[in-house]
């Protein structure tokens, strides 16, 4: 348990440097001193710097799927609220969701520059899509959603929205706030679903 509380600290030091900083800048000893650890003991864990950098990144998608569309207490919910949190959970709202997408955009504008990186991030949205057509699924088999002509690709679109208007909520694009944004995505699966779109933008139960 001690280990991996200390693997967990050093990879949540990690994670908060690369959101502050930007990846080019996150050096180890930054990392050790932050996470109060010894370089060495960073070194046990992780080979390269850059072994650090991208399992701090998988570390950190890894949670927010987890918080995300874990079961347990979301499993109570209907399909309906569900999705409305996953809507909510997949927007920078300001605190660690904001934290997160900025990792997440120095995880892409990475992969665009090092082939090598591309792999972890094609992963990472694998999961991610597996992660919420699951939820629109629930939906369709309890019968609160009607069925799409084609699931993996209203997954898809739906993704690509979340990922445009929360990269401008994100820059603070005085025309698009994460309200907006949710609102927006809200219409479109709502519509795609044959719901109210209110009755994704209400708070969860």
């Amino acid at each position: 348990m001690a280990e991996r509380d200390a693997r967990e600290r050093i990879l949540e030091a990690a994670c908060d440097l690369i959101a502050a900083e930007g990846i080019d800048d996150v050096r180890i000893a930054r990392v050790a001193m932050k996470a109060r650890a010894s370089t060495a003991l960073v070194h046990h864990y992780f080979s390269t710097r850059e072994e650090l950098l991208e399992q701090a990144l998988l570390h950190s998608f890894e949670q927010v799927g987890d918080e995300r569309f874990a079961e347990g207490d979301g499993a109570t919910l209907t399909a309906t609220a569900a999705l409305a949190g996953a809507i909510e959970e997949c927007l920078p709202r300001p605190g660690r969701l904001e934290r997160d997408w900025v990792l997440w955009v120095e995880l892409w504008l990475r992969a665009a520059r090092e082939p090598d990186l591309r792999p972890l991030a094609a992963t990472l949205y694998a999961r991610y899509h597996e992660w919420l057509e699951e939820v629109l699924q629930r939906g369709i088999d309890s019968g609160e959603f009607e069925q799409p002509t084609d699931l993996a690709a209203l997954t898809d679109r739906a993704m690509a929205l979340l990922d445009g208007l929360g990269l401008r909520a994100l820059l603070r694009d005085p025309t698009m706030d994460i309200e907006a944004a949710r609102t927006q995505v809200a219409d479109f699966l709502a519509e795609a679903l044959g719901i109210e779109a209110s009755a994704l933008l209400a708070p969860a139960a």
